[in-house]
């Protein structure tokens, strides 16, 4: 079984993956899910793989399922806490692992997929103690779906459907028209629900699900909050008011949410973000009350100067003792890493740790 911390430093290598197709796979079985049933879904997709066309992804998909297949087959039975794969190619480096291990806690979903990226989100939640909030953008033909834990935005899937716009006909030909363009609509706001359901559930069921918010350009928000296509324990967390907002993908989330910032108060995205702007601001007025440098941090917590600290997540490094020390002198404390859009900002400019003082030191 791997440690937290152990997960922690892999989740961290496996969001530095990406390809340009769909080759990376992600495996999820829970506890008690035969072997051999896993083992038959991923012969059945590596018959599936042969049917694509370019022959460098079709490798790669082959290559990532015949590596499960064969650590799999290496066991009898799904450990207690469940079992995670994760096999594919790096593009970028043609650097190829498979990594198969038993998480801290148990594997609350069975999910496969091969994607661009890694899917982690299922594991982050074990090694961050946060709520959970659930995200969805939807207009007439695109949405995405995505989380909100901790100081992270996570796009889950952004996909588009087809949903021509109406035609002018006139007479029962319009009409016949009409009717079909409704019901592709409709069928796409059923495949978001769906969507929705397979990623958003686990969560509540982990008792994790904090609220949804949904958003998006038009009236399509309306209908899909409206209409019956989210389970019914989802649709009892969205959050009112539903939101305007006219982009989709990582940008149109974080648009969302900060719409959404006087429901979320308390949530650690928006507190974070709002102690940056303030520490902009005062960093602005050169005022005194920014500080910044490990030993004048470590100075200023001695004396109970600081009373909020960011820090970048860097684990087994000085920040993260840092990091400790700070909470052991209770000032509130923010670890973030370059998920946050000012991550890399605090990370280059201030060494990784910059706070706001209760009052001047020098």
């Amino acid at each position: 079984m791997i440690s937290r911390q152990e997960l922690k430093v892999l989740i961290r290598e496996l969001k530095k993956w990406s390809a340009p197709a769909t080759v990376l796979l992600s495996l999820y079985i829970p506890p008690g899910r035969p072997v051999p049933d896993v083992l038959n879904l991923l012969r059945q997709e590596a018959s599936i793989a042969q049917n694509i066309k370019l022959k460098r992804t079709r490798d790669a998909v082959t290559s990532a399922i015949q590596s499960a297949i064969d650590r799999l087959t290496q066991i009898n039975k799904v450990p207690d806490n469940g079992l995670v794969l994760f096999c594919g190619e790096n593009f970028d480096t043609n650097d190829f692992k498979c990594f198969m291990f038993s998480p801290p806690e148990k594997v609350p979903i069975f999910f496969y997929r091969t994607d661009k990226s890694f899917h982690t989100e299922f594991l982050e939640d074990m090694v961050e103690e946060s709520d959970v909030y659930g995200l969805i953008i939807v207009e007439r033909d695109y949405a995405t779906i995505g989380i909100l834990k901790g100081t992270r935005i996570q796009v889950l899937e952004e996909f588009e459907g087809f949903v021509p716009g109406k035609h002018m006909m006139g007479g029962q030909s319009q009409r016949r028209i009409d009717r079909i363009i409704e019901e592709m609509y409709a069928n796409f706001l059923k495949e978001v629900g769906e969507k929705v359901n397979a990623f958003f559930i686990p969560f509540v069921e982990n008792k994790k699900m904090k609220g949804i918010l949904i958003g998006g350009p038009g009236y399509a928000k309306k209908d899909f909050y409206e209409g019956d296509y989210m389970d019914y324990r989802l649709k009892k967390l969205v959050l009112q008011p539903l939101f305007d907002v006219p982009d989709q993908g990582d940008a149109g989330l974080k648009e969302l949410v900060m719409k959404a910032q006087d429901l979320l108060k308390n949530q650690k995205y928006i507190q974070v973000e709002n102690l940056l702007e303030e520490i902009k601001y005062h960093l602005a007025k050169d005022d005194g009350l920014v500080i910044y440098g490990i030993s004048d941090i470590r100075k200023a917590l001695q004396i109970g100067a600081i009373d909020s600290l960011v820090v970048y997540d860097e684990p087994g490094s000085e920040l993260e003792k840092l990091a400790q020390e700070a909470e052991n002198y209770g000032a509130k404390v923010y670890v973030i890493g370059d998920e946050l859009p000012d991550g890399e900002w605090v990370k280059k400019t201030f060494g990784g740790a910059i706070g706001k003082l209760r009052y001047k030191v020098y």
